[in-house]
């Protein structure tokens, strides 16, 4: 009996203490909207034992609980039971915009409350829900962001600067710029392939003291998205009433220290609404992670894009006043082909020091017979024109290296790059025929041996070296401060004899700029505000320095901005406000002045005053609502502007409405899984067609219709874009011609456009 009950006894003691054995767990953990692993997700249990996911998303921890608590900065904490087996958790994004980390406000991952600019982020789930044929429908869903749309995602831009095809702007990739300095393109936003996009983020005002020339009105940078955590993809196909057709595919995987990710979309239109406007682009991308280990990380970047586009034109004010929607143009076209690699190794030295060294690649041309160069001759049925190519290559090096100190919670982040880009330009002239019955242009003609317009070379260097220092002195308080260094050097080759039409003498231009910026941000209980001042410049374009100049002779243009703004969280962050107030000072601009001979010439000639208050609301009442309103108020000035002998100083600068904004109202409904429905409203105020300010357009107020439903691996969704078929112009303008008379210019509109599409997804979810 004794041997019995001790028998028991042991059994009472044993049990407790075996049924506590450590268990070891592991697995990976993911973004659950883009499947990207996701690196240093703190792991715990409730006995303090923790672990940090490595870079592939993998962890491993002995614990004895039944559940472990995964949390991870911009992502909603989550409790996941316990399993034996390798565990497969995905997070999802936070919905706490407070929480959101970005990358463009210093080149690293920085909480959004600690960047002292004016940043918006178009996160991955508003990418997935939109559907967008083009990036004007998601970059226009942020505060002071206008992108015009040209047609068939031909563009030009507006932040903190009016509607223009000016070099204002600088659009990037992972950030590194999609062009070379000296060479914009307003529609630099086509080479961008966007189901390769994890992010978008948008800064407003000068940026230049990160990334060099032509950041000023503000910088769209778009952020790659890496491998996901275990195989899985989608294809698509979608296609609407206006002749438009799409299919969009990515696949990728990871594969131990290897993850591959490869994305692309084929898009064209045929038979559209506007005659001689039909299309097509195919654009692909591969992104190679390859994780050497945990510390040393190489990412490889591949993009290619084939673009070719029927070069409308614009309406004159009798065709869009009647809606008819034919063309003149019958043969000009634009087509674009660029090519990107970018080879990056990363180095984690420890938890406070890093260092990244790239290499880029590009190959771009632009060939054009543009509707813009067509001009007439005394002869009613001869006009003239031209067909130019715009090309170049780039060779360029990146090196950037980050320290974090103790004292003060500092950080040094700095870094230096050299950017070699030759290129080449070619115009031929053509002459056109027109026929007077039909009043189109027909055809057309070269002389023969060929008439050269322009036939230059210019080899461009850019070096520049940068540092930006950030420190907390108090609880809450981050002060940044930044400076950039860069030397611009034009070596112009000439292979025609120089002249006013044929460009400057063959001659080497240098340039140097030192830009600085300075702020701070001050957050507390979920309400901050931040102050900056920051310089941006312009240096001169190629066509501006050289193409149809007598001698070149012009200094980079300079912007002055300051600014202020802040941002609450408020009613258990229901509620999230941010808004920004800015006045931006534009010196030694680029106008075009008459001579005493009569002959023009662009010189460093003119100053301009912008400012405005830009400010988001985003109220999220329960999880099935959500409602954002973002909206811009500004005006934009001549200071002083004399051009051609007419002063324009003191007026307002044309096509830069006072007042634009982007409401959306989104449910997604608990009843119905899966299902969104969202109704957006774009609204643009009345602005000047003319820098006189004697005629106005009056803006336009356009509404789309999104609907979308997931059942498991499917996917099905209707936007109906413009849906009450409002008849508009994205860009109305008016310009005086040689001989005096009034030119109107409208460029139109989409008109009321139902697409259909479908999708099927795989992989974890």
């Amino acid at each position: 009996m004794k041997k019995i009950i001790s028998f028991y006894i042991f059994i009472l003691i044993a049990c407790p203490a075996f049924t506590q054995q450590p268990t070891v767990i592991s697995g990976k953990i993911f973004d659950a909207i883009s499947k990207e692993p996701l690196q240093g997700v703190l792991v715990s249990d409730t006995r303090n034992k923790a672990t940090l996911t490595d870079a592939n998303g993998k962890f491993i921890l002995k614990t004895e609980d039944k559940a472990i608590t995964v949390s991870a900065v911009g992502f909603d904490k989550q409790i996941t039971p316990v399993s034996n087996k390798l565990m497969a958790i995905a997070l999802q994004p936070s919905s706490k915009q407070l929480q959101e980390v970005v990358v463009s406000a210093n080149k690293t991952f920085e909480k959004r409350t600690e960047s002292p600019v004016a940043i918006s982020i178009i996160n991955k789930q508003t990418i997935e829900d939109a559907k967008a044929q083009r990036l004007d429908y998601l970059l226009n869903k942020a505060s002071g962001v206008f992108m015009v749309t040209l047609g068939n995602e031909q563009h030009e831009m507006s932040i903190r600067q009016p509607m223009t095809t000016s070099s204002r702007f600088l659009y990037m990739e992972d950030g590194i710029p999609l062009r070379t300095t000296g060479v914009y393109n307003h529609n630099a936003l086509l080479e961008m392939n966007l189901p390769a996009a994890k992010s978008i983020e948008i800064i407003k005002g000068p940026s230049s003291a990160l990334y060099g020339g032509e950041a000023i009105g503000g910088a769209v940078n778009v952020i790659t998205q890496a491998a996901p955590a275990f195989t899985s993809g989608s294809i698509s196909a979608q296609m609407n009433n206006t002749g438009y057709q799409r299919a969009d595919a990515q696949i990728g995987s990871s594969f131990g220290k290897l993850g591959i990710l490869a994305s692309g979309y084929y898009a064209s239109r045929y038979n559209g609404p506007v005659e001689h406007s039909d299309f097509h682009k195919s654009a692909f991308t591969v992104r190679a992670d390859y994780k050497i280990n945990n510390h040393l990380t190489w990412v490889n970047n591949l993009s290619y894009v084939d673009y070719y586009s029927d070069m409308t034109g614009a309406l004159d004010s009798i065709k869009f006043a009647q809606n008819n929607l034919s063309s003149l143009q019958t043969f000009t076209y634009r087509t674009v082909y660029a090519l990107r690699y970018k080879s990056a190794l990363t180095q984690q030295w420890n938890s406070n020091s890093t260092t990244s060294l790239a290499f880029l690649y590009r190959s771009n041309s632009v060939i054009q017979n543009p509707s813009y160069s067509i001009a007439s001759t005394n002869d009613p049925t001869k006009y003239k024109g031209q067909i130019n190519d715009n090309a170049f290559n780039t060779y360029a090096l990146f090196l950037q290296h980050t320290q974090k100190f103790n004292w003060m919670n500092s950080k040094l982040i700095a870094g230096a790059n050299i950017d070699i880009s030759p290129q080449a330009y070619y115009a031929k002239f053509i002459w056109i025929n027109k026929d007077l019955t039909s009043g189109k242009y027909v055809s057309y003609t070269s002389p023969t041996p060929d008439s050269l317009l322009s036939n230059y070379k210019t080899n461009i260097s850019n070096t520049a070296a940068f540092a930006d220092f950030e420190f907390s002195p108090a609880k809450g308080l981050r002060v940044v401060a930044a400076l950039r260094y860069d030397v611009f050097r034009y070596n112009f080759q000439n292979y025609l004899p120089p002249s006013a039409s044929s460009g400057a003498p063959s001659s080497v231009t240098t340039f140097n700029r030192l830009t600085p910026k300075v702020g701070f941000t001050y957050n507390k209980k979920g309400i901050g505000f931040y102050a900056n001042y920051s310089e941006g410049y312009v240096p001169p374009q190629i066509t501006e320095l050289f193409n149809s100049v007598k001698v070149p002779y012009l200094q980079p243009q300079t912007f002055f901005n300051y600014e202020i703004g802040g941002w609450l969280s408020i009613l258990q962050n229901k509620l999230y406000a941010d808004w920004s107030i800015y006045l931006l000072n534009g010196t030694n601009e680029i106008i075009s002045v008459k001579l005493a001979d009569g002959s023009t010439a662009n010189q460093n000639a003119g100053k301009t005053q912008h400012y405005g208050i830009e400010y988001g609301v985003t109220y999220k009442p329960t999880n099935e609502w959500s409602i954002r309103v973002s909206a811009t108020n500004a005006k934009h000035v001549y200071i002083e502007n004399v051009v051609k002998g007419v002063d324009y100083s003191g007026y307002e600068i044309s096509g830069a409405p006072r007042f634009f904004s982007n409401t959306e109202i989104t449910f997604k409904p608990k009843a119905v899984k899966g299902l969104r429905i969202s109704t957006e409203w774009q609204h643009q105020s009345k602005y000047f067609m003319d820098d006189l300010n004697k005629y106005t357009y009056n803006g336009f107020d356009v509404v789309h219709f999104r609907m979308g439903y997931q059942l498991k691996s499917f996917e099905i969704w209707m936007n109906v874009l413009n849906a009450f078929n409002q008849y508009y112009s994205t860009l109305a303008t008016k310009s005086s011609t040689s001989s005096g008379n009034s030119s109107y210019s409208y460029n139109l509109g989409d008109s009321r456009e139902i697409t259909l599409g479908i999708a099927y997804k795989f992989g974890k979810k």
